[in-house]
């Protein structure tokens, strides 16, 4: 290469260097888009539109939440994938669709790495309930029952290799038990079934067990966090019940197409960190189960290899597959 091709490409390289900052300082310019890969009206959707309100007269833009759902979420998050990185269009990713489902599937049409972590959004509880007339009132007797009739206890799931799925299957492994598996295509047909007595359990979201607890159609027989949920802060972790190192907590994260230029990516952490503290948002994720989040986007990196680590272990242990 020519010493003047060298010149040429570094005064080129110098120049992005220089115009990143002043990128970040007019960011942002126009409306930007939150892709969520579910329907509108459920957890993630309700979830997204609730920050986006807040956040815009933060950024002086107006922030559209756009539902693409489909497989599960992926097609939400292969978009923003895909997307221009400029930091314009961004996606609501959950768990699985980060930390699950490239272990899941082998053929998932994007990859980690091509989503930038921004921020957490929000966490959401899950809680191992059973049917009221069930006899068990405990988890140890549920496990007992479960020990004594191996393959006849089913738990219900909203479809394989959501977090319902890979906690009843992450229990099986940590009380060698054996349960049988019952998918659902949605959280609805799953909990009508359980409160209906067809299928003996099922770990699932605060917000969709809760109206049932307080109904008395369902029993809770331990929350899947590290600590107790403040909405029934008299049923014990399952953690405390012999299991220390039990966890299934459900969350969101905001993420961006990799390359988004760094000062975007943190310019975007921080808005969304100041909003996450407002007290009204807090409340309002509250009555849907979940807890506002935050943190650097270096801090979500280090949670999503955490939990891609630990679900991948689940998933092969046992021999979890997708048909």
């Amino acid at each position: 290469m020519r010493f003047g091709t060298v010149a040429a490409a570094l005064l080129a390289a110098s120049a992005l260097v220089s115009a990143a900052p002043a990128l970040a300082q007019g960011y942002p310019a126009k409306p930007i888009r939150i892709v969520v890969g579910f329907p509108s009206g459920g957890a993630p959707d309700t979830l997204a539109r609730i920050v986006s309100e807040k956040i815009s007269p933060a950024w002086g833009q107006p922030v559209v939440v756009d539902n693409k759902p489909g497989a599960g979420g992926n097609i939400g998050a292969e978009a923003v994938a895909h997307a221009p990185a400029d930091g314009y269009t961004l996606a609501l990713v959950p768990v699985g669709n980060i930390a699950v489902n490239p272990t899941l599937m082998p053929n998932l049409p994007y990859k980690p790495a091509d989503l930038a972590p921004v921020a957490m959004l929000a966490t959401a509880e899950n809680v191992l309930v059973v049917n009221a007339a069930t006899p068990v009132k405990s988890l140890s007797e549920l496990l007992k029952l479960a020990g004594q009739k191996q393959g006849e206890l089913s738990f219900a799931s909203p479809g394989a290799g959501s977090q319902a799925h890979l906690a009843g299957e992450l229990l099986q492994l940590d009380a060698h038990v054996k349960l049988n598996h019952v998918p659902y295509k949605g959280i609805s047909p799953a909990m009508t079934d359980v409160v209906g007595g067809q299928v003996t359990m099922m770990f699932a979201q605060m917000s969709a067990a809760l109206p049932y607890i307080k109904a008395g159609k369902l029993r809770p027989l331990g929350v899947a966090s590290a600590k107790r949920s403040a909405v029934l802060p008299d049923v014990p972790t399952i953690a405390e019940q012999g299991f220390p190192k039990f966890e299934a907590l459900s969350w969101y994260a905001l993420m961006a197409p990799a390359g988004t230029p760094a000062e975007i990516v943190r310019k975007l952490s921080q808005h969304v960190d100041a909003v996450l503290a407002d007290a009204t948002l807090k409340e309002k994720l509250a009555t849907l189960g979940m807890e506002a989040a935050g943190g650097t986007p270096q801090q979500l990196a280090a949670t999503i290899q955490k939990e891609s680590t630990r679900w991948a272990g689940v998933i092969r242990q046992r021999h979890i597959t997708i048909d």
